[in-house]
């Protein structure tokens, strides 16, 4: 479950709800394409704009949706206090997994950050991924403070930033020395993820993969049977998608593209977040039928 391929689907959202039947679709597509887990309620999945009871209901739907395939949903909230009621919802749902990154509003310590790992992890009966996602948190990880919270019960994963494939196998080997064998480290920034994935990580927590599991799935097939360059080769070739994520963010990139493949209505985020402009989505579209991945 923490290795290989975790895709992470939109959870389309208007200002009258969810749209349930199209997050259905969405997941129930990456179980059909066979990716190793998927990720409900991650950071492409709008979790932090949705209500406890939304997030119940899309965990409910995602492993219903899911069948056999495990399902990561993602728990992080404002107070600890929060934090467990999602993850009590996760687990009644039947989730695998959650996945927790440390929201604040306030500037947090690492001793704050590690108390919430410390609380959440001695309540639960599922494993659980953690989630270092400074670009959106605001919240730093040091190796040291991932070597502390790794040691606590129940971490089954490490979902770090990507890196450059040069960087990969030394930050890699460095964060492995100082967290349990049986903790797996895997990588976010869907742009960097081959060369993290050959480099030594175990699992790419994939944007890309919520939407386009099969591509993801070339490229990190690729990666695992150590077949450096078909992966690198996979992923340079969607550098006109990896330069639209760079500029407008994965997320709206990833509702535009889902609404240029007729998956899902517009608009599909939560006020105040807006989709791409026109001639940002013109370029999408020029981009996924360059790519071959608009039909």
């Amino acid at each position: 479950m923490f290795t290989g391929l975790s895709a992470f689907p939109l959870t389309p959202t208007d200002e009258t709800g969810i749209d349930e039947r199209a997050f259905v679709r969405l997941v129930s597509r990456l179980a059909a394409a066979g990716v190793d887990s998927i990720g409900a309620l991650g950071s492409t999945g709008g979790y932090a704009y949705l209500s406890r009871e939304q997030r119940a209901w899309a965990a409910r739907a995602a492993v219903e949706a899911a069948g056999t395939t495990p399902v990561i949903v993602g728990i992080g909230a404002l107070r600890t206090r929060q934090v467990l009621h999602l993850a009590a919802d996760a687990h009644a749902a039947g989730a695998a997994a959650v996945l927790l990154a440390p929201m604040t509003y306030q500037p947090l310590t690492d001793d704050e950050v590690f108390g919430l790992y410390e609380d959440v992890t001695a309540e639960l009966a599922i494993p659980l991924v953690v989630y270092d996602n400074p670009g959106t948190t605001h919240v730093t990880f040091s190796d040291e403070l991932h070597g502390r919270i790794a040691a606590l019960p129940n971490i089954g994963s490490i979902k770090i930033p990507g890196m450059a494939a040069d960087a990969a196998p030394a930050r890699v080997a460095a964060l492995r020395a100082l967290v349990p064998a049986h903790v797996t480290i895997g990588v976010s920034g869907d742009w960097l993820a081959a060369g993290a994935l050959t480099g030594g990580a175990d699992a790419w927590y994939s944007v890309l993969g919520g939407l386009f599991p099969e591509t993801a799935l070339a490229i990190t097939r690729a990666a695992q049977v150590g077949d450096t360059a078909a992966a690198v080769e996979a992923s340079d070739r969607l550098e006109p998608l990896w330069a639209l994520y760079r500029r407008h963010g994965s997320l709206r990139v990833m509702s535009a593209a889902a609404e240029a493949l007729n998956l899902v209505a517009s608009p599909n985020l939560p006020l105040p977040l807006l989709g791409l402009d026109p001639v940002s989505r013109s370029e999408l579209e020029a981009a996924l039928h360059e790519l071959g991945l608009d039909g």
